[in-house]
Parts: structure tokens; sequence; C-alpha cells
């Protein structure tokens, strides 16, 4: 496992700072039932947003948004189920035909292969706001509106926000959004004000197979480890975890995801970086330009008093 991740919340000046808390999402064992997203609206009281069925997919919410805070995602695959060989032959499991080959198709020597019989799989994943170690949301927030709780989660005060929408293209996961009525951004809070009471989320409660869990990040990760190890011995060798590692570019995530295939399949960024990295070199750059342009100025200045 990767080393620890850092105490945010003591370095955001929190003197009576808490155990870093956050998720930990293990999508497979996912089904898509969408209780955490019914959960998370009635808790925080989110208007709806549309509810539109493209006839497509499953997916009626489409993404992340000021008003959908938790959202899960249906990916259909032509690939075979995670624990299936394409190598296997008919009979290799017993007697149940797990590789979905016909008794006449066996005898005839063929083997499962998932995109040959059409065969598919779904892919299911809660996404959430990634309450990122260096959250450039953060940076860029000129009115307080977004700050770094006890517990190490990022919040957003709407009452206090202006609209300006600066931490929209800052956001590396493309998490964060402006309501459309009035123009300030919202965003998951982790339930603040249920953690600040010493309940749990209400979208990890509301998960009927503990595919969203909460908790102390530190006991997350460990947990989550052992079950990535766990799935590579039953042969589930596509499962990696994502958001995990302190040394990624926004130094670990507070909230984290087992998946099992690329990020890409599920909309995530493969690398995704703290946007606002570069902010000190351009300040100094931008300092050294202004200094630059004032000598300049100087100088002519000078030399036009010492001509006349």
């Amino acid at each position: 496992m990767a080393g620890p991740l850092p105490d945010v919340a003591a370095d955001a000046g929190h003197e009576d700072h808490r155990t870093r808390m956050g998720f930990f999402t293990d999508t497979s064992v996912c089904i898509g039932c969408k209780a955490c997203e019914v959960a998370c609206k009635e808790w925080n009281a989110l208007p709806e947003d549309g509810l539109t069925f493209t006839g497509m997919s499953y997916d009626n919410t489409g993404g992340l948004g000021a008003n959908s805070w938790r959202h899960v995602a249906f990916i259909e695959q032509r690939k075979p189920l995670g624990f299936q060989d394409p190598g296997l032959e008919y009979g290799d499991y017993g007697d149940v035909d797990l590789l979905g080959l016909t008794a006449e198709a066996a005898a005839a020597g063929q083997t499962a292969n998932g995109e040959d019989r059409g065969e598919f799989r779904w892919l299911m994943a809660s996404d959430v706001c990634k309450h990122c170690t260096h959250a450039a949301c953060l940076d860029v927030c000129p009115t307080g509106s977004l700050f770094r709780t006890e517990y190490g989660t990022v919040v957003v005060q709407e009452d206090i926000c202006n609209g300006c929408g600066y931490c929209v293209p800052a956001c590396p996961y493309g998490v964060i959004d402006q309501r459309q009525d009035d123009g300030r951004v919202w965003k998951c809070t982790l339930c603040y004000d249920r953690v600040s009471d010493g309940m749990e989320p209400a979208c990890a409660k509301a998960c009927p197979t503990d595919s969203i869990q909460y908790g102390p990040l530190d006991e997350l990760r460990e947990r989550a480890a052992r079950r990535v190890e766990r799935l590579h011995e039953a042969g589930v060798e596509d499962a990696r975890l994502y958001g995990h590692d302190p040394g990624d570019g926004v130094g670990g995530d507070g909230a984290f995801f087992l998946l099992l295939d690329e990020p890409e399949v599920y909309g995530l960024p493969p690398d995704p970086v703290v946007t606002t990295r570069d902010l000190p070199s351009m300040w100094r750059h931008a300092g050294a330009a202004a200094l630059t342009l004032l000598g300049g100025i100087a100088t002519v200045y000078a030399t036009t008093r010492g001509r006349r």
C-alpha cells in the first residue's frame, strides 16, 4: 500500500482536527441501484435535475453536477465477466456452464470468447467529489466559500459563494458545478452535518451492498488493498485502486475507488493533477515581468528628463 496521506486538517489550521475521514467505493459490488443518489438528494434537499431517459443507457443522471452530488455510472462492455478465463472450455467449472457455451459448441471444440458470443458485462460505479489532498478549488476561491473541515474534507458554504466560477475549471475531476438559477457552486459535502453528529454520510448509509464505505481513510486504504489482493487471487486481474496514492497529481483523494478497468472507461482522468500547481511560478514570472516593465518605464522617464 502507498504511504500515509498528509494531515490536511492540521495543515489547514484546525487545532482540534479529527481523524481524516473519507469514502472507499468498491465498484466490484455496486449493483447500480442508485440508492446512494436518492439518499443524497433526500438528505441534502437537492432539486430534481431532469431524469432524462435517452434510451441508450440506464444512466439517467449523466454525471455529477450542482444538483447531483452522487452519480452512478453504467458502462456496458463486450467482455467476459471478471472471473472468467476466455481460454477455459465447457465443463471446466463442473456441471455449471459459467462460460455460456452450449454442449454442442463445446463438443465442437469451441472456447469461451466474449466478443464472438456477444457476451457483455456491466460496470457500475458511484462517483462523487474526491475531497483532494491538494484541492485546487480551495486555492482559487476568492471569498473563502470553499474550506477544509476538521475531518479533512472540502465543503462549500453557499451563502458566501459569489458565483465567480473560478473553482469550476480548477477541479481536475470536473466535479464542481454552478446552479443555473443563481450561479452559485454546489457539490458533495461528505455530509458534514451528519459526520459532525457522529453519523455516516447518507449515501453510505443507504448502500445495500457496502459498495460505498465510510470511515478513517487509513483504515479504508488498508481494507481496499486487501480487497484488491483477494480479487487478483480470484482471477480478476484488472482490479485496481484509483485515487489512493499520495504520490499522484493531487496528493491522494479523500474519496477513492476500486475499479475493474482503466479509469477512462469510467469517465475518470487517468493522471489528474492539481491545476494550480504552477501558480507560484506564474506569480513569480508575473512579478518579474512587472518589475521589468517598471524598470523600462523608469529608464524612459529618466532619459526624457535628461534630454530636457
